[in-house]
């Protein structure tokens, strides 16, 4: 059985959930409501710049989980590829400076591209960044998307395949993100969850609205949906997992209210269904 979770010492939120608030302000606020953890997207960098967030971040004394996001491999021209690999190795050194042990990949796919050319070429543009991360000490972690973003978001769409690309490269600094609203619906979930095991480097979380009515913007807090969070949390804990529980929650509703009451909202989500 599922324990049920009774603190925050593993919660952390993503600054694209609080997309409103700046860098600094995202990280006063998490502070204050006692958020113990932050996943920082390269977008929030801007406001700061690379080394004032690095130092607001080791500052505050918040855990960075992760940066997100690299990947978006795939690309009709060869240059277009080795921009991509180039953009990664900056990601790379990004999360390197912020203290950040792991990128999380959203692995892009092109329309019209057929997704084992897709797939080949994500996995040929990991395998040529690789490398460089192993050298910087950061980790990478491929995300499966949903299949409605199969056509230009990523050509990866279920855990199965994640594994594929972990298990054909065979280094221990590649692994997966388990993101519940990505994966609810794959009847292979738990059993592909257990063959992740310890290369489950993140886990992801929010709720499915039904109806749905936005296919990016419109993701809701934990158990406003359909999905079964703490029975999946349990799949991944038994595969091992012991990290953070990350909310990650892109939604128009959310994003147009007080942002502070919208993190104590999210809190007594946690408490109450994660």
């Amino acid at each position: 059985m599922t324990s049920v979770i009774r603190d925050f010492s593993r919660l952390c939120l993503h600054t694209i959930t609080t997309k409103p608030w700046s860098l600094s302000e995202a990280i006063a606020g998490y502070t204050k409501a006692g958020v113990v953890g932050i996943t920082v997207w390269r977008s929030a960098l801007a406001e700061l710049g690379l080394a004032g967030s690095a130092q607001a971040l080791r500052s505050s004394g918040l855990k960075v989980v992760s940066l997100c996001r690299g990947g978006f491999f795939p690309a009709g021209t060869a240059q277009g590829r080795q921009d991509a690999i180039d953009d990664n190795r900056r990601a790379v050194d990004e999360a390197a400076e912020l203290g950040a042990p792991l990128i999380v990949l959203v692995c892009g796919a092109v329309p019209c591209m057929p997704l084992q050319e897709g797939r080949k070429q994500i996995a040929d543009g990991i395998a040529a960044v690789l490398p460089y991360a192993e050298a910087a000490g950061v980790k990478l972690a491929i995300e499966p998307l949903h299949p409605m973003y199969a056509d230009s978001r990523s050509a990866i769409n279920t855990l199965g395949q994640a594994n594929d690309v972990v298990e054909a490269i065979g280094n221990p600094a590649l692994g997966v993100t388990v993101d519940v609203y990505h994966l609810w619906w794959d009847p292979d979930l738990e059993p592909q969850i257990r063959r992740a095991g310890e290369s489950i480097f993140s886990f992801h979380i929010s709720d499915w609205r039904t109806p749905t009515r936005d296919l990016l913007n419109d993701r809701t807090l934990m158990g406003q949906g359909c999905i079964n969070i703490r029975q999946i949390r349990g799949w991944v804990e038994q595969a091992g997992f012991t990290g953070y529980n990350e909310v990650e929650i892109f939604s128009d509703e959310y994003w147009a209210g007080n942002q502070t009451e919208y993190v104590e909202r999210i809190k007594a989500a946690y408490l109450s269904y994660a």
